[in-house]
């Protein structure tokens, strides 16, 4: 596999000063020429999955005091919050491995970790792939970026005591919330209380609302393979899944940025201080350490 490409990085504070680690696994926008070439997607369809901008609207980790690690990488390439081996053996013109996870609800709708669709169901291939092809992605993307993010929280667990993880993602402008019609700017997600404490999901919508969004927990998007995988509670690790709605920031069909991107980053820098500021009190009393 050549790609002419860093795949990800680690934007690094001078020193790190907060429990948090950023963690934005679907912003990538370099595509490898070998890739676009296997696609029958053009060069605006095949965006359609990322989550624009992302990194660039948390971008203020490193100055608030915590490390941010950013994918390069597009998730329609290889997609990091999936299981290793959620695996479609229709994509593949030899059999997958026999430990691959074939029956999972995202393989099932074309997004496991090697995706078969970008959004709208439009098919990114042309043609089967070799399966080899898809191990090697995985074994020099997905496990490398993986053993890079457990890195991180396991230095910042060491160094704080306890650590929290805000996994960065975006969604669709059309997403309404079922039964009341509600559009949500944010979607907090802690897999239904089982990755973070309810004090720190609720503290999330607290701030997100009093800057004047409107913020749901879990539901439609509860949170993905890397919450559920890295958030332990009782351990003193807690993970958020943070989905910004794109239609206040994006043009979703150019993907230009809107006028007031770099006041919606703005507003998310003051709500990661407030964040970090609530962890900073509410530790006191070592709750959040030990759930």
């Amino acid at each position: 596999m050549a790609v002419d490409f860093q795949l990800f990085e680690v934007r690094e504070p001078e020193t790190q000063s907060i429990p948090f680690v950023y963690n934005s696994p679907h912003s990538g926008r370099r595509y490898p020429l070998s890739f676009l070439e296997q696609s029958r997607l053009d060069g605006t369809a095949i965006r359609r999955s990322e989550d624009h901008y992302v990194d660039e609207l948390f971008g203020a980790a490193p100055e608030l005091g915590a490390p941010m690690l950013l994918a390069h990488f597009p998730r329609a390439f290889v997609d990091v919050n999936r299981e290793p081996y959620e695996l479609d053996p229709k994509m593949f013109s030899d059999p997958v491995p026999p430990f691959a996870n074939i029956n999972s609800v995202r393989v099932a709708g074309g997004l496991g970790t090697i995706p078969k669709i970008v959004a709208e169901n439009m098919e990114i291939y042309a043609r089967r792939l070799p399966v080899a092809e898809a191990l090697e992605r995985i074994e020099e993307i997905y496990k490398p970026y993986h053993h890079c993010l457990r890195k991180l929280i396991a230095r910042t667990h060491a160094r704080f005591g306890f650590g929290v993880l805000i996994d960065c993602h975006s969604m669709p402008g059309n997403i309404r919330i079922a039964g009341s019609g509600i559009r949500p700017d944010f979607i907090i997600g802690d897999r239904y209380g089982t990755s973070a404490s309810a004090e720190l999901s609720e503290a999330a919508l607290e701030f997100l609302g009093s800057l004047g969004f409107t913020a749901v927990r879990n539901k439609p998007y509860a949170g993905g393979f890397i919450t559920e995988h890295y958030g332990r509670p009782a351990r003193g690790l807690h993970a958020l899944q943070i989905e910004v709605n794109r239609a206040i920031y994006v043009n979703e069909t150019t993907l230009a940025k809107r006028d007031d991107f770099c006041a919606l980053a703005g507003s998310i820098a003051v709500f990661m201080q407030q964040m970090s500021e609530f962890v900073a009190d509410f530790s006191g009393d070592a709750a959040l350490a030990a759930e």
